[in-house]
C-alpha cells in the first residue's frame, strides 16, 4: 500500500491566518473593550462635577448630540447627552476643562500599546521560529542547507511485480543487447571480479525523441530488480548557485545506501553542456557539472551503482562528462527499422482488441521513419476510432487511417472544396503518383486522397517501400525530387497556371537539392568537398554553410538548375501520359479516394 501524505500548507497559508486574526482584534476586540470603559450619565453629575471642577478634559459633539468629558486624572471617559444649555461654554470655561478639539481618547493608553503594537509583533515572531522549526524538521536537521532547498527530488522505483521488463520494449535489439551485460553484473558482479573486469561507471542512451530512452533504462531495473532512481536534468538547477551541486550530493548519497542501484537522469544536456571557458564564471549549472563530474569519479570500484542518462543533443555535453572513466559506453536508441515497427506494434496491440486479419507487416511499412512513441499513438488512435465507430475491435482499416491522421492530422468534415478546387488537386496529386509509378528506383503508390486535412493537406499521394532502406542514389534523389514537382508540372499542363498548393512540394525539393550538391557530394564542380554542416541530427537538424559567398552563390545557382531539370522531366512523362493523366485525374475527381492498386490496374489497362 502506498501511503497517503497529506499536503503540505504553503507559508502564505498561516500568515493569512495570522493577518486575519489581527484584522479581526483591531476592528471588533478593541471597539468592544473600549465601549466598555465609557460611563453614561446624566446632564445633572455633568453640571454638579463642573460645578465642582471636576473636570479634566472635554468635548462637545454637536453632530452626535453628546458630551464626552473625563475626570481631572483622566482615567475615566463620561458621556451624556445634550440638553438646551445657553450657559454651557461657560460653565466648562469655569470648571477648568481644557478643550483641545480632538476626540477624547476612549482607550487605555497601555492597553491601546499592548493590541496595536505588542501583540501583533509576539504573534509573527511566534509564527516565524514555528515555521522555522518545521521547515528544519523536514530539511533532516538545523544544518540542513536552505531548509531542504539542497535536498534531491529523484523519485525512486522498487522493483514490483508489474515492473517494465525488456520484453516490453522492442525495436532495440542492439541497445537491449548492450544493457542486458549491466542486468548480468548487477546479479552476479562476482564473476566479473574474477577476471578482472568492471561495469561502466556511466551508460550514455542517445537517439531522437521518442525512441524509447527512458523505457529501456526502467527496463534495466526491472530486470536487475533494484531501486530505479530517476530524476531530470533540468531539476537539479535552482534559483540559487549551489543548490543544484547539494542535490547532486544528496542524489548520489542516497544512491550509495541503496546500492546496488540505478541512477537516471533524464534531459542531461541541461547540466552538461560545454562549458564556455570564461573566466571567472560562478554560474549555477556549471557548479552542478562541476559535481557531477566529481561524484562520478568518487564512486568506488564495483560498488554496485549504475549511472544511466539521456539525451537528444550528444554534441553538446561537455567531453569531461562523456570521457571514459565516467561516460564509458554510448549506446545509441536509434529510429526502428522495418522489422522493429512491426514488434513494437505488436506489443502495444496487446493492450487493445485487435481484428485476427490484421497485416502487421503492411502497417509498419506504411509508418516508415514512426518512432516508438509515434507507433503506441497509432495503435491508440486505432482503438479510438474504432469505439467512435461502435466496434468491440480495432480493424486494419483503422490502424491505416490512424498512420494518416498521425501523419496528415484528421479528416476536415467542414472543409467543401469547390468543384474548380477539386479537379485541380486530383490532376495535382495524380501528377505525383504518376511521375513515381513510371520513373524507375521509386517507392510504390500505396494510396492517393483528396479528401483536405488538418494538417492544412488538400490531398495527399502515399508511397510505401517494400523494404529497409538505407541508402538512396543519386538517381533515386533525383527522381524523388522529379515526383515532387510531378503536382505542380500537372497543373500547368492541363490548367497552364499555378497554385498555391505546391508550396509543401516546392520546400522539400529545394531541400534536397541543396544536401544533394552541400553535403552528399553529388556536384561534379565541389566534388566530395562538405559545404553544409549539421548539428543536432536527433532534433530534426540544424544546418549551417561553411564556404564564402562566392560559392553560396554558386550553390544557390546549381540548385536552382536541378531542381529546373527534374521539373521538365517530370513534365515530360506527364505529356507522354496525358490520357492517363486525364483518366485517373477524373477518376479521383469521382471517388475522393484510390488505393495504389486501383491505380496501377487503371495505368496498366
Amino acid at each position: 500500500m502506498n501511503e497517503v501524505k497529506t499536503p503540505k500548507r504553503p507559508l502564505i497559508f498561516y500568515y493569512s491566518i495570522a493577518l486575519l486574526f489581527l484584522l479581526l482584534l483591531n476592528f471588533l476586540a478593541i471597539p468592544y473593550m473600549a465601549k466598555r470603559q465609557v460611563q453614561e450619565v446624566d446632564y445633572g453629575t455633568f453640571m454638579e462635577m463642573a460645578a465642582n471642577k471636576e473636570i479634566g478634559q472635554a468635548e462637545v459633539q454637536e453632530t452626535e448630540n453628546q458630551i464626552l468629558f473625563t475626570d481631572k486624572d483622566n482615567t475615566t471617559v463620561y458621556k451624556t447627552g445634550m440638553m438646551p444649555d445657553p450657559d454651557l461654554n461657560q460653565r466648562l470655561f469655569d470648571s477648568g476643562a481644557k478643550f483641545s478639539g480632538e476626540i477624547i481618547e476612549q482607550t487605555d493608553p497601555l492597553l491601546s500599546v499592548l493590541l496595536s503594537w505588542i501583540l501583533p509583533v509576539v504573534i509573527f515572531v511566534a509564527l516565524g521560529q514555528y515555521m522555522t522549526k518545521k521547515l528544519m524538521k523536514n530539511a533532516g536537521g538545523p544544518n540542513a542547507m536552505m531548509f531542504g532547498k539542497g535536498k534531491s527530488s529523484a523519485r525512486i522505483y522498487v522493483q514490483s511485480s508489474e515492473g517494465i521488463k525488456f520484453s516490453d520494449v522492442a525495436g532495440e535489439d542492439e541497445a537491449k543487447e548492450n544493457l542486458s551485460e549491466i542486468v548480468s553484473y548487477l546479479h552476479d558482479p562476482s564473476k566479473y571480479r574474477e577476471i578482472g573486469a568492471s561495469m561502466p561507471k556511466g551508460i550514455l542512451l542517445v537517439g531522437p525523441p521518442g525512441t524509447g530512452k527512458t523505457m529501456l533504462a526502467k527496463a534495466v531495473a526491472g530486470e536487475a530488480k533494484v531501486p530505479f532512481f530517476s530524476m531530470s536534468g533540468s531539476e537539479f538547477v535552482e534559483m540559487f548557485v549551489g543548490m543544484g551541486a547539494s542535490k547532486v550530493r544528496d542524489l548520489f548519497s542516497q544512491a550509495k545506501e541503496k546500492a546496488p542501484c540505478i541512477v537516471f537522469i533524464d534531459e542531461i544536456d541541461a547540466i552538461g553542456k560545454k562549458r564556455d571557458g570564461q573566466y571567472g564564471g560562478n554560474d549555477e549549472r556549471e557548479q552542478t557539472l562541476n559535481q557531477l563530474l566529481t561524484e562520478m569519479d568518487g564512486f568506488e570500484e564495483n560498488t554496485g551503482v549504475i549511472i544511466l542518462a539521456a539525451t537528444n543533443r550528444p554534441e553538446s555535453l561537455d567531453p569531461a562528462l562523456t570521457r571514459p572513466g565516467r561516460f564509458d559506453r554510448r549506446v545509441p536508441v536509434e529510429l526502428p527499422d522495418l522489422q522493429g515497427r512491426e514488434a513494437i506494434l505488436r506489443v502495444h496491440a496487446k493492450k487493445i482488441k485487435v481484428a485476427d486479419d490484421v497485416d502487421w507487416n503492411k502497417i509498419a511499412r506504411m509508418a516508415s521513419g514512426a518512432s516508438g512513441a509515434e507507433l503506441a499513438n497509432i495503435v491508440n488512435e486505432a482503438a479510438l476510432r474504432a469505439v467512435r465507430d461502435n466496434r468491440p475491435f480495432a480493424s486494419q482499416a483503422d490502424l491505416e487511417e490512424s498512420i494518416e491522421v498521425v501523419i496528415a492530422g484528421y479528416q476536415k468534415k467542414n472543409a467543401i472544396l469547390t468543384d474548380a478546387e477539386k479537379k485541380i488537386v486530383a490532376y495535382h496529386e495524380i501528377g505525383h503518383a504518376l511521375v513515381a509509378a513510371l520513373q524507375s528506383h521509386s517507392a510504390p503508390v500505396q494510396k492517393i486522397t483528396i479528401v483536405p486535412r488538418t494538417s492544412g493537406a488538400l490531398g495527399y499521394t502515399m508511397q510505401v517501400d517494400e523494404g529497409n532502406h538505407y541508402l538512396m542514389s543519386q538517381q533515386e534523389l533525383e527522381n524523388k525530387i522529379a515526383t515532387l514537382t510531378g503536382g505542380r508540372s500537372a497543373e500547368e499542363l492541363v490548367f497552364h497556371s499555378a497554385s498555391t498548393g505546391a508550396s509543401n512540394d516546392i520546400e522539400q525539393a529545394t531541400k534536397l537539392a541543396r544536401a544533394m550538391i552541400t553535403r552528399y557530394g553529388m556536384s561534379r564542380d565541389f566534388d566530395m568537398v562538405a559545404m553544409e554542416t549539421v548539428t543536432n541530427q536527433y532534433l530534426g537538424g540544424d544546418a549551417s554553410m561553411s564556404c564564402s559567398s562566392e560559392t553560396q552563390a554558386e550553390i544557390d545557382r546549381q540548385v536552382v538548375a536541378l531542381v529546373k531539370q527534374q521539373h521538365a522531366k517530370a513534365i515530360k512523362i506527364l505529356e507522354e501520359n496525358r490520357a492517363k493523366l486525364d483518366q485517373l485525374a477524373q477518376y479521383l475527381y469521382e471517388r475522393e479516394t484510390i488505393t495504389g492498386e486501383e491505380f496501377m490496374k487503371i495505368l496498366e489497362s
